[in-house]
C-alpha cells in the first residue's frame, strides 16, 4: 500500500473528500509506485516511453465517505497486462487498510508519442508490471 494524504482543501462543502479527488490520489500513488521501480516521467512526451498513455476507462465505487484530512493509503495492483493496454485495480483505504472508502479499475492504453497510436509496453515496464499482477482468486 502507498501512503496518500488528504488535505483540508480536498474536501467539498459538506466536509467530504470531493469525488474528483479519489482518482487524483490514486494516480499520485501509482506515480510513486512506478518511481520505486525506477520508472519516471520527466515531462518530455517524445521520450516518455511507457508513460505516454491515455485512460480508456475509469470505474469507481464509493463505499464510505472520507470526512477528514489526514493519512490514508492506496492499495494498488494490476488486473490485466496486455500488449498495448493494462487494467489496474485500486482501493483507497484507511492507512492501516482496514476501512475501504472507494475501489475501482482504470484501463490505460500505451501510445506511440509520434503517431498517437497504440504500441507495445516496453520489456522493462512489462517485467515490473508482472510483479504487480493480482493472482486469480
Amino acid at each position: 500500500m502507498i501512503p496518500v494524504t488528504v488535505h483540508f482543501d480536498d474536501l467539498d462543502s459538506l466536509g467530504m473528500l470531493h469525488n474528483a479527488r479519489y482518482p487524483l490520489l490514486v494516480e499520485r500513488a501509482w506515480n510513486e509506485l512506478w518511481q520505486e521501480y525506477g520508472l519516471t516521467f520527466d515531462g518530455d512526451w517524445a521520450a516518455a516511453g511507457d508513460f505516454c498513455n491515455v485512460v480508456r476507462e475509469l470505474l469507481i465505487s464509493y463505499e464510505a465517505p472520507v470526512d477528514r484530512p489526514g493519512a490514508y493509503a492506496a492499495h494498488l495492483w494490476l488486473e490485466r497486462l496486455g500488449n498495448t493496454g493494462l487494467t489496474y485495480g485500486f482501493r483507497l483505504c484507511s492507512a492501516d487498510g482496514e476501512v475501504t472508502y472507494a475501489r475501482g479499475t482504470r484501463v490505460l492504453v500505451r501510445l506511440d508519442a509520434e503517431t498517437l497510436r497504440p504500441t507495445r509496453w516496453s520489456d522493462r515496464f512489462r517485467a515490473c508490471a508482472r510483479e504487480l499482477l493480482r493472482s486469480a482468486d
